[in-house]
């Protein structure tokens, strides 16, 4: 009687399993799906965060929650912001990997970030969500003065991003490229010609 039991509840352990595995491949391929369509994914998370801002507006609440979430959406840019090597803390790049290009006649490396795009935007997104639902929830509905938590960060924006933008300066890196270097050559100056 007690092997049947242990059997079932094997069978039952392996069945649990089998659905998680599934749901997690299922859950895996639909963000593979999503990951060539940015602007998509962007606008979907930016209408996300425009119904959680009129939740807090309608509701008059969960300011903490908005805080929280905006202290961790800040920390999740600054890491979207910086590269993944740091030049600040690169004191001997031939054992760290490869440094930022600091004059124009050098190599021209690709930035790499610290957090890439997409993980960036699973992030945000993800929190959205945790703190969507976190309004949802009176425990989460703790009275403060919220005008003191906007000034804080906004001071907080403020001075991480003059930190960063000195950060980018010295360091000569610019995060955001805005497409491929289109380069001329100079025999390239004649009519194209269409053979037949």
């Amino acid at each position: 009687m007690d092997e049947d039991l242990l059997s079932q509840g094997t069978k039952s352990k392996g069945a649990i399993s089998q659905a998680w595995t599934r749901l997690s491949q299922i859950y895996q391929s639909t963000l593979d799906s999503w990951t060539p369509h940015a602007r998509l994914r962007w606008g979907s998370t930016c209408f996300l965060l425009i119904l959680f801002g009129l939740r807090i507006f309608a509701k008059q609440g969960w300011y903490i929650v908005t805080y929280a979430l905006g202290i961790y959406h800040l920390n999740l840019f600054i890491a979207f912001l910086t590269p993944k090597i740091d030049p600040a803390m690169d004191f001997d790049a031939e054992d760290n990997g490869p440094e930022l290009p600091t004059r124009a006649n050098e190599e021209f490396r690709p930035f790499i970030r610290r957090l890439p795009e997409f993980k960036f935007w699973y992030s945000v997104t993800r929190s959205t969500v945790i703190g969507f639902i976190c309004t949802f929830f009176e425990c989460f509905n703790i009275p403060v003065f919220w005008p003191i938590l906007v000034m804080y960060f906004i001071t907080l924006f403020c001075i991480t991003m003059k930190r960063q933008i000195k950060h980018m300066i010295k360091y000569r890196y610019l995060p955001f490229t805005h497409g491929k270097p289109k380069y001329q050559g100079h025999e390239d100056q004649g009519k194209v010609i269409i053979s037949k």
